[in-house]
């Protein structure tokens, strides 16, 4: 007898326990939707594929839209708006791919890709470019 009153106090008691866990703070999505969040509406995209091409990114990087040899020393850039981290560390928004483009190691120093030199406008027009990406 005493184990059925055990048991008919634990169940209430469990779930009693996971609602107060449940009602903690809303944690934000991961990753952001770009469109809602800012595109860097005064971004050129041609620009940003341009710049992709000529600051060397396919060296490393398979780019949609940019010709180039195939190469996978670093990720495809494919679909980076649908991905919840930028370089698994930054939470995805265009915001911070624009920082990570303009100085990655500083974000991550154990980092292989390097300080291009990039400007803050031309770190927009690779984010707005890369963004855009289906």
């Amino acid at each position: 007898m005493r184990e059925t009153v055990r048991s008919t106090l634990v169940l209430p008691a469990m779930f009693a326990l996971s609602c107060v866990v449940a009602c903690g703070d809303v944690e934000p999505p991961l990753a952001q939707d770009t469109i809602s969040a800012g595109r860097l509406d005064e971004a050129d995209l041609e620009q940003g594929r341009r710049l992709i091409a000529e600051k060397g990114c396919v060296a490393c990087h398979v780019v949609p839209q940019v010709r180039s040899p195939v190469s996978t020393v670093g990720p495809p850039l494919n679909n980076i708006r649908t991905r919840a981290y930028l370089s698994g560390l930054l939470p995805n928004t265009p915001a911070n791919l624009v920082q990570w483009l303009l100085n990655p190691p500083a974000i991550n120093p154990r980092t292989a890709m390097p300080n291009v030199g990039l400007s803050q406008a031309q770190a927009e027009d690779i984010a707005a470019f890369l963004m855009s990406l289906p």
